[in-house]
């Protein structure tokens, strides 16, 4: 099993309380966004790469991914049914505040979502965002795109929108609580109390780990969801692993490994099944129905494995529970929830807080009290 790693050096901001001050008039859920048809499809590949001079040859690759699914990702009806889930959550704790839902690389886009807030008199939104961990790619690039959005619809409306961005939930009950159901449910698929666990996220190049507790964190929850795994299910002996998938970029940037499928090839002389949990995503999008459900899959079936793959947390009632906390938290000045060592994450994040390699970075806004300008 994986060494732990030297604990991560957490610098709070000196603003980590001001948005306590402000009262929160709206919620804004806050995605990566997919397609919705063939046509979507190219469009919204290169809305992803922007800026990274990556080849429409390659996006073509990319694309079949999800032709074979009719254009269509599920991610955009999977956070419909999340919002549906957490509005019902926040109403029935008794906090008037809407749901609104915005991507950053498809329809509907933060700034549509934005507009739509100051439309309805919105003026101090709480993101939430469906990502559990630090890095630039899962928490600083959705601030920048937060702030770029709140700019275009401030110049637009002349309306100054503030906004604030809930902290990272890694170690979150109600978040392992779910992952644990999840792999109890996927263990018992397998029948096998000897299968490993491997716990998959998404890849990310390393230097861009270097500059985050992206790793960390996850050694964590996959730590923290394995002990409760044991006491839910005492009788399996598995062990486990963190491994990763979708990597892209030129070969010779190193990424975080190992692979997914590498990781199945090394377990299949001593492993007659695997179980594969999906601990980096948080519903069931292109990542986890085609690297999972059928590159990885084929993989253990090639070596004539076993196969169960634990479902993502998606709407489970103690995610979407958690995620009404996290926003209580800001919202009521609620208790802060964590588990294991690392503790609650910080609010508001520091300048160089998951910054890219070479890059000088101005503060972003939108994990603070966001205002127009940067």
């Amino acid at each position: 099993m994986p060494e732990t790693p030297p604990m991560p050096t957490r610098t709070p901001d000196a603003t980590e309380d001001a948005a306590a001050a402000l009262p929160y008039d709206a919620i804004l859920l806050t995605s990566f966004g997919g397609p919705e048809g063939p046509d979507d499809v190219m469009p919204f590949l290169r809305n992803v790469v922007r800026g990274r001079n990556v080849p429409d040859d390659r996006l073509e690759e990319v694309a079949e991914h999800y032709f074979a699914r009719n254009g269509v990702s599920p991610i955009n009806a999977q956070n419909r049914d999340l919002q549906e889930a957490l509005q019902a959550e926040m109403d029935g704790r008794g906090h008037d505040l809407p749901v609104l839902f915005g991507n950053r690389n498809w329809d509907p886009y933060l700034a549509d979502a934005l507009a739509e807030a100051v439309a309805g008199g919105h003026r101090h939104l709480l993101a939430l965002v469906t990502s559990a961990y630090s890095s630039y790619s899962g928490c600083r690039q959705y601030r920048e795109d937060l702030a770029r959005a709140r700019d275009e619809v401030t110049a637009a409306t002349g309306t100054e929108v503030m906004i604030d961005k809930v902290r990272v939930w890694f170690n979150h009950p109600g978040f392992v609580a779910a992952m644990v159901d999840r792999v109890v449910a996927a263990l018992d698929e397998v029948d096998d109390d000897t299968a490993p666990v491997a716990y998959v996220t998404h890849s990310i190049p390393r230097t861009m780990s270097r500059h985050s507790d992206y790793v960390a964190q996850h050694l964590e929850a996959c730590r923290l969801v394995t002990d409760r795994v044991r006491q839910a299910r005492p009788q399996w002996q598995g062990g486990w692993e963190l491994v990763y998938c979708s990597r892209s970029g030129p070969p010779f940037i190193p990424w975080l490994e190992p692979d997914v499928n590498d990781h199945i090839d090394a377990l299949a002389d001593s492993a007659s099944a695997v179980v594969v949990a999906p601990i980096g995503f948080m519903s069931d999008h292109m990542e986890v129905i085609h690297d999972l459900d059928v590159e990885a899959e084929e993989t253990a079936r090639e070596h004539g494995m076993g196969w169960a793959r634990a479902g993502t947390v998606g709407t489970h009632p103690a995610f979407v529970a958690a995620l009404a906390d996290l926003l209580e938290e800001r919202i009521a000045d609620g208790p802060k929830e964590a588990l294991g060592v690392m503790g609650p994450w910080h609010d508001a994040c520091p300048v160089d807080c998951c910054r890219v390699p070479d890059r000088d970075l101005a503060p972003t806004v939108a994990g603070q009290t966001a205002r127009p300008g940067r």
